[in-house]
């Protein structure tokens, strides 16, 4: 606890280990078997329970809950953990879980933002540079790639995955894969598209945006499936390989494309 900043009303178990220069704020509580790296905040009221490992320079937000039990019947009291990278900012009111399997693990990466009311439940894997709008929510099993965006109430099924830099709409119930560098919407969810900002911001070149686009016309052209991933495959882009290599590992298939009322297809710009 070099240099640290522990509030007097706060609970710092005497098997934690915090890095240097932490704050603890007050009511904070953290519990034996925690490890908190360096320069960390933890604010009121927040509670880091046992076997919850974070890194360095984590802002924990006010009665956020770090590391609670499993959300599963199948859970014994297990040791297993919740572990964070660096850099994180987890608001109010979050609540991360460990993981239900024996020596398993909920894992988030670095530079992740979790607003307000979000929930990560047990065995998910989070990516670097994730935002999480408020009360966002995510299943067990659930595994989110680098760069993506949930929106606000958006909600996912237990061991969907949710490719990297995507954008999920506010309120959207994911049951199905969402396909990498995609936007997917709705109740049921569908994909609407290409995350164009986000992959602009992200750096693609213009050709991998318009081998992309090309992928998702054919993926949701006419035509037999296997025809249509055919095509797909033998477009000549990293990304497009990426996005076909995403498909192939799908266990739940991957959110359909939106139409338009008419029936007609939404299209893929």
């Amino acid at each position: 606890m070099t240099d640290s900043r522990i509030h007097e009303t706060a609970i710092v178990a005497p098997g934690a280990r915090l890095g240097a220069d932490c704050e603890v704020g007050p009511h904070a509580v953290i519990e034996d078997q925690v490890i908190v790296g360096d320069r960390c905040s933890i604010a009121a009221g927040a509670v880091l329970k046992r076997f919850t490992e974070i890194g360095n320079d984590n802002r924990i937000g006010e009665y956020a809950v770090l590391g609670g039990l499993p959300q599963d019947l199948k859970f014994k009291d297990q040791v297993s953990y919740l572990r964070l990278g660096d850099r994180n900012t987890i608001r109010e009111s979050v609540t991360l879980h460990r993981a239900t399997a024996e020596g398993g693990e909920t894992r988030i990466g670095n530079d992740t933002f979790l607003m307000a009311g979000c929930h990560v439940g047990h065995e998910c894997r989070v990516g670097d540079h994730v935002i999480m709008a408020n009360a966002a929510l995510l299943a067990g099993h659930v595994q989110v790639g680098e760069r993506a965006f949930l929106s606000g109430a958006a909600a996912v099924h237990q061991f969907c995955r949710i490719g990297r830099n995507t954008m999920v709409g506010g309120a959207s119930a994911i049951r199905q894969d969402v396909l990498p560098f995609t936007m997917t919407n709705g109740n049921p969810s569908r994909t609407i598209g290409l995350n164009l900002i986000g992959l602009k911001r992200s750096g693609f070149s213009s050709a991998d945006i318009l081998a992309l686009k090309r992928a998702l016309r054919l993926l949701f052209g006419p035509g037999l499936r296997e025809e249509r991933l055919h095509l797909v495959a033998a477009i000549d882009s990293p990304p497009v390989a990426e996005l076909v290599q995403f498909i192939a590992g799908s266990k739940r298939g991957y959110c359909a494309r939106r139409r338009r009322a008419s029936g007609a297809d939404q299209g893929t710009d």
